[in-house]
């Protein structure tokens, strides 16, 4: 039974030596066939490191050729899907997203200086915005010619509402009523982050959440709406 592997290592002996020959026959000429020197030196390498192992499992497993043979094809299905899961590991970064953004309203999707955000059941772009580095869920209103908070909102963001001046006239769904002007020192959506985005902050009880307005959006390089999905893109 020890015939089979034996003559196996000696066939990859013969092909690493024959190897070896031609690369140092055609060292001058800078190719062997399709490949350069020194990729065809790199492939006498990986060989090299085949009989090596190839010779170790011969050893450990004398008696057991069978269970050799299947260990090594154990590693080698380990060694691809690692391989091809490196591979791809911003494709299944960017379906696992996909899968956030559709189970969690607001979550974004952020690929450095651009984003996107999925619509939610009920039609709206429900965003996770920072506002002064306080947690603010916002909903896109390109109607807002600024971005609005809520007074819970604005006391999360520090901002001092105690002394905030309502001489702004805005409507909302619950009619006519006056905000307060306000700059943020920075305004943050995944990767995107404006700083001093002029504000307003409604009076208590008259926005049920907060808007994410024009003043943002216009600072942006572009923004669109695609189907179910919000794409802001920011300058370089």
């Amino acid at each position: 039974m020890l015939n089979v592997p034996h003559r196996l290592l000696r066939l990859l002996l013969i092909g690493l030596l024959i190897a070896i020959l031609v690369l140092l026959a055609r060292h001058g000429a800078g190719t062997v066939g399709p490949l350069s020197t020194q990729e065809f030196g790199s492939l006498a390498y990986k060989l090299a490191i085949l009989v090596f192992l190839s010779a170790a499992l011969l050893t450990m497993f004398r008696e057991r050729f069978t269970q050799a043979v299947t260990a090594a094809l154990l590693w080698v299905a380990v060694g691809l899907v690692l391989v091809i899961g490196y591979s791809y590991r911003f494709e299944v970064t960017d379906v696992a997203d996909r899968v956030m953004a559709e189970l969690i309203p607001g979550h974004v999707i952020s690929h450095g200086r651009t984003i996107m955000v999925a619509r939610t059941s009920a039609g709206d772009f429900d965003i996770t915005a920072h506002v002064n580095g306080a947690r603010v869920p916002m909903v896109l209103d390109t109607g807002a010619s600024s971005v609005v908070l809520t007074q819970q909102d604005a006391k999360a963001a520090g901002l001092p509402i105690a002394m905030l001046d309502y001489t702004v006239a805005i409507d909302t769904a619950n009619g006519r009523t006056r905000a307060a002007p306000v700059t943020l020192d920075r305004v943050t959506i995944g990767g995107l982050e404006e700083r001093s985005v002029e504000a307003l902050i409604v009076q208590p009880g008259q926005l049920r959440t907060s808007l994410l307005g024009m003043s943002f959006l216009n600072r942006l390089q572009s923004w669109q709406v695609s189907g179910d999905r919000l794409i802001l893109k920011g300058y370089p």
